[in-house]
């Protein structure tokens, strides 16, 4: 698996990632009746900003978006967000693409990186960002409406570098 630059050809694999995981409406607070021209305005992040896809031989796995967190004062911190394929999900992927995320925040100079709403019943990617150095600094109680399991916290997740 290689990780590498979003480029435009790589949108008609992205996009249908995209679609799959903001329709399910399990894991990300992006209105799942985004449009892909909408969508590509939200995922792919300009510079300073990066987007990337992890490809195995012409497929794009997963993807992720990482940049600034806020503007002004709180723009020391970074921020990143992943998406998987379904059927490539449990091979590694999301711990790849978060370590590269890490990896470029720190050569950018940033002080930490925040996750700002993983919700709590998303419990892989809570056990993989906590074995990835962060921790939950506070939950916001019934913040996210999970199909099945009704309302549910979302994490403010923290790695300070």
């Amino acid at each position: 698996m290689l990780i590498r630059e979003f480029v435009d050809q790589d949108w008609s694999q992205v996009w249908p990632i995209i679609q799959e995981v903001i329709g399910a409406q399990e894991t990300f607070t992006y209105d799942p009746a985004m449009t892909a021209e909408q969508s590509y305005g939200m995922w792919v992040e300009m510079a300073p900003g990066r987007t990337v896809v992890a490809v195995d031989g012409g497929r794009v796995l997963g993807t992720a978006k990482m940049g600034t967190n806020k503007p002004g004062p709180g723009a020391h911190v970074s921020t990143a967000s992943f998406m998987v394929a379904a059927d490539a999900r449990g091979r590694g992927v999301g711990t790849a693409l978060c370590r590269d995320a890490l990896t470029w925040a720190r050569e950018q100079g940033y002080a930490g990186m925040q996750f700002n709403a993983v919700a709590e019943s998303n419990r892989s990617a809570v056990e993989l960002y906590r074995r990835e150095g962060f921790a939950v600094i506070g939950t916001v109680p019934g913040a996210f409406r999970h199909p099945t399991l009704g309302r549910v916290g979302l994490h403010v997740m923290y790695q300070e570098f």
